[in-house]
């Protein structure tokens, strides 16, 4: 791995497994329902300048990061409700990278922190009462035109929330911010 890699990828790239054992599927939920505190944790003595950091050169700054982990959960929120309440939808995909320059986005990072706070209790809830057969329902993404499964996409969220988290620390350790 390349240095812009490493920047990039901290925890390294998104590589589902085949399927989940049921324990692996309970710390995947535990690791997305931790993630708003982990978040609000890793920021809480931010200042301005701070939240207007981009975690590497080019990239998305922290506030953007924390913005489009709102955005991003949502969307994976509503695919799941989709997923479980239709035959293989077809959702709707967006293109995250005109979402972070939105003009939300530039409001407090503290309201899409506040927001995962109360969407992944949801989404958590949701989730522990999910069966293995619930699991295995799919959706169709219009891009690739691949079916989906609810439980790749639990691994996928577990990882995203991880991988975010890992931009802000590890931007964290380098600029030596406490």
């Amino acid at each position: 791995m390349n240095d812009l890699d490493a920047l990039r990828y901290p925890i390294g790239k998104f590589s589902p497994q085949p399927s989940y054992t049921a324990a692996e599927q309970q710390q995947l939920i535990a690791d997305i329902q931790a993630l708003p505190e982990q978040v609000a944790k890793a920021v809480q003595h931010f200042n301005a300048d701070q939240f207007n950091t981009p975690y590497r050169e080019g990239g998305w700054t922290v506030q953007q990061l924390i913005h489009h982990l709102a955005d991003s959960h949502m969307h994976s929120y509503i695919r799941f409700k989709w997923t479980l309440t239709e035959d293989k939808p077809t959702i709707k995909a967006y293109d995250e990278k005109l979402w972070a320059e939105s003009s939300d986005n530039q409001l407090d990072p503290h309201l899409s922190i506040a927001l995962l706070k109360g969407l992944h209790a949801k989404w958590v809830a949701l989730m522990q009462g999910l069966s293995q057969q619930d699991l295995q329902k799919s959706f169709i993404h219009p891009q690739s035109q691949r079916e989906i499964s609810l439980e790749r996409m639990l691994g996928l969220y577990a990882w995203h929330g991880k991988h975010h988290l890992a931009h802000i620390e590890r931007l964290k350790e380098r600029m030596k911010w406490a």
